[in-house]
């Protein structure tokens, strides 16, 4: 094990200790997908949220824990092997650093494009004996999940009444949608406890570009998100239930209704925490604007519109914290 010193350290960001009051955890909306009225569930935690934890979702825990045990086995690699399916441009195996522009976290992760197409990159299979595990692990896993983010979005839209009811998961089913996935690894960092009350940044606070994520994590809590007044919630583990973000699209696409989850994740001094990630965004080409039957008599769109391309470009010059939809808000019009 490497042992890190505390000036290694000081080139990781880090934060005070920040204990929620108890009453907070209380606070994390819930949403049953076989509950007859989870479409206003929905709705209403994405509109005081951003954010929502679901349960009876369908998606096999089978395909969950053998996922979790592949993701484990890459890694526990040796450094060296991992690096072979690396650097990532932008997809393949990446370490601490996040993203190009100087953020960086205490983390590892593996990117990769959910298109059937192009799942299959070798070098992120190779490093046992029978890669079609690892690749089979991961196709049934996005392909469960892909279909439960199909069934949220259509009931997103049940709950905003807006038609067709397809109209924000077509952009996902596109076979040109631009989604992706990411398995993240938070390494334990036993010399945290020379930081004296700080925590170490695993993964610093952002939105996500996309519509919507959707998180599954180990039982390793971590996982925070900022509130309205400010103050950060620590969501705690449940690796037996996914966690939905609204992502700055679908902030534009409903005209500022629901609110991207600006959220972080902070590393543990002894536990693991093992990440999932579903990130579903539309085709390149696809136009981004709020849609008319969700912008009230009287109203005006907030935002320009965009493609998707060139908000992915953009948010991919911009480093973590930064307000990536600023750029495309319309200045004579106050924000909600």
């Amino acid at each position: 094990m490497v042992v890190l010193s505390r000036p290694a350290l000081d080139h990781f960001s880090h934060i005070k200790t920040y204990k929620p009051p108890a009453t907070y955890f209380n606070e994390i909306p819930v949403v049953d997908l076989s509950h007859p009225d989870a479409k206003t569930s929905i709705v209403r935690a994405c509109e005081d949220f951003g954010f929502f934890k679901v349960v009876n979702h369908g998606v096999p825990m089978e395909f969950m824990n053998n996922l979790e045990a592949e993701a484990f086995n890459f890694f526990n690699l040796p450094q060296s092997e991992k690096d072979r399916a690396g650097p990532p441009d932008p997809f393949g195996y990446g370490s601490k650093r996040i993203g190009p522009n100087g953020d960086v976290g205490w983390i590892e992760y593996i990117l990769l494009n959910t298109n059937p197409d192009i799942i299959s990159q070798k070098s992120l299979f190779t490093f046992r004996e029978n890669p079609e595990i690892f690749r089979s692990a991961v196709e049934n896993y996005i392909a469960a999940v892909k279909k439960m983010s199909f069934e949220i979005l259509e009931l997103m839209a049940d709950g905003l009444r807006i038609e067709p009811r397809n109209v924000l998961s077509k952009m996902l089913r596109d076979e040109k949608s631009d989604s992706c996935f990411r398995l993240n690894h938070y390494p334990p960092c036993p010399e945290l406890g020379a930081l004296s009350g700080r925590n170490l940044i695993g993964f610093g606070e952002h939105t996500d570009p996309q519509i919507i994520s959707v998180l599954r994590s180990n039982n390793t809590s971590g996982f925070q998100i900022s509130l309205k007044d400010g103050a950060w919630l620590s969501v705690p583990a449940d690796q037996n239930s996914f966690f939905i973000n609204v992502g700055d699209s679908l902030q534009v696409l409903t005209n500022g209704k629901f609110k991207s989850l600006k959220h972080r994740v902070l590393a543990d001094p002894r536990k693991t925490r093992l990440s999932m990630i579903f990130f579903g965004g539309p085709p390149l080409s696809e136009k981004i604007a709020p849609l008319a039957s969700l912008v009230g008599e009287g109203e005006e769109s907030l935002y320009k519109e965009f493609t998707w391309w060139e908000y992915k470009k953009s948010a991919y010059k911009s480093r973590l914290a930064d307000n990536r939809l600023g750029l495309f808000e319309k200045s004579d019009i106050n924000p909600r």
